[in-house]
């Protein structure tokens, strides 16, 4: 009888490529973990965040040389007598802060799943502002928000939350397999 290949490939808790499985750091960890045991209680854990190359104070850093040389040289073409040159480089100088306000404002964005048997909860954080939704694990359902690649849903008991904003196209069904995984593997 030949074998058929599962369209969903099975997991094991190694296989977590997003998230954190506790009891798989439990085993781990030996001893150490029988000492220290996690305060909070979550067996799987995400933190899907924006990928970004400079932190805020690089940013700032960059920006204050890219100001300090533009208003080098509109100071210098002044003193040469191109006065027009000095209010074009203020005017660019405050749409580049602005620009760069805006890219910082988003750079700490996140989404943290955090699930165990009793709870699962989300929080979004988004542009300074926060939002948490709690389900009960066994109630929830994992959906695509419309197709193969888009967003992931969470939703059960008249709510609904959208996740996945921060995890490549291509990986998103992957996110939604390890949250169908961890919830049939959360019992006690």
């Amino acid at each position: 009888m030949p074998a058929a290949l599962s369209p969903v490939p099975l997991m094991s808790s190694a296989a977590l490529r997003f998230g954190v499985w506790r009891p798989l750091l439990t085993m781990m960890q030996g001893a150490a973990a029988v000492v220290a045991p996690d305060p909070s209680g979550w067996r799987a854990e995400w933190l899907l965040k924006r990928d970004s190359a400079f932190s805020r104070r690089q940013l700032f850093v960059l920006y204050g040389a890219l100001c300090l040389v533009s208003l080098g040289l509109s100071l210098g073409f002044w003193v040469l007598g191109a006065a027009n040159v000095l209010p074009f480089a203020f005017v660019e100088l405050l749409i580049g802060g602005v620009a760069l306000l805006m890219y910082v404002r988003h750079g700490a964005d996140r989404e943290y799943i955090a699930m165990r048997s009793s709870l699962i909860r989300v929080e979004r954080h988004s542009g300074g502002r926060s939002n948490c939704v709690e389900f009960n694990p066994r109630w929830v359902r994992v959906e695509p928000d419309r197709d193969d690649g888009s967003l992931v849903r969470l939703s059960g008991q008249g709510r609904s939350v959208v996740v996945g904003e921060f995890v490549q196209r291509q990986y998103r069904r992957q996110l939604a397999d390890e949250f169908r995984w961890v919830l049939k593997h959360m019992e006690d």
